[in-house]
């Protein structure tokens, strides 16, 4: 008889969900702040690349840790394609919240300081809408039965 080791009740997936979530930032800024004053990044360009190996890493974890409870008959490579078709929506949302953020903190004239952890804030505040929006269309397209 097979034991369940986690549940599989939405809001145990949430938080699963919201653990990837924090995991997919740590990636994500990780890489920003290392690439964004590298010749030929900046803040935009690094973030792409930042954002992607982010969502590289969230696909692998949702499908093995967060909707672990979910059998679907898909090859993986439909999954994944779904998956990035899903999140590119709440990509484009998180994306378009970063970089409001920091277009706004480059025309505020702010310090240093500021200037240092605006990225962050546009990071965290796009990852918040993002991640609620993902989850809700990840639940529902993407890892469903």
């Amino acid at each position: 008889m097979k034991q369940r080791l986690m549940s599989s009740s939405s809001r145990a997936a949430f938080l699963r969900f919201a653990c990837v979530g924090l995991a997919m930032a740590l990636v994500d800024i990780s890489l920003l702040y290392l690439l964004k004053d590298q010749t030929g990044f900046n803040s935009y360009t690094a973030r792409l690349v930042s954002y992607s190996a982010g969502l590289l890493v969230g696909y692998v974890l949702n499908r093995n840790f967060t909707f672990h409870h979910v059998d679907n008959d898909r090859p993986v490579a439909d999954e994944f394609l779904r998956f990035i078709s899903v999140h590119a929506t709440g990509g484009l949302l998180n994306l378009g919240i970063y970089s409001l953020v920091v277009f706004l903190a480059e025309r505020a004239g702010l310090t240093r300081f500021w200037d240092m952890v605006m990225p962050l804030v546009g990071v965290w505040l796009g990852g918040i809408v993002g991640m609620c929006f993902n989850y809700l269309l990840s639940r529902k397209l993407v890892f469903d039965a």
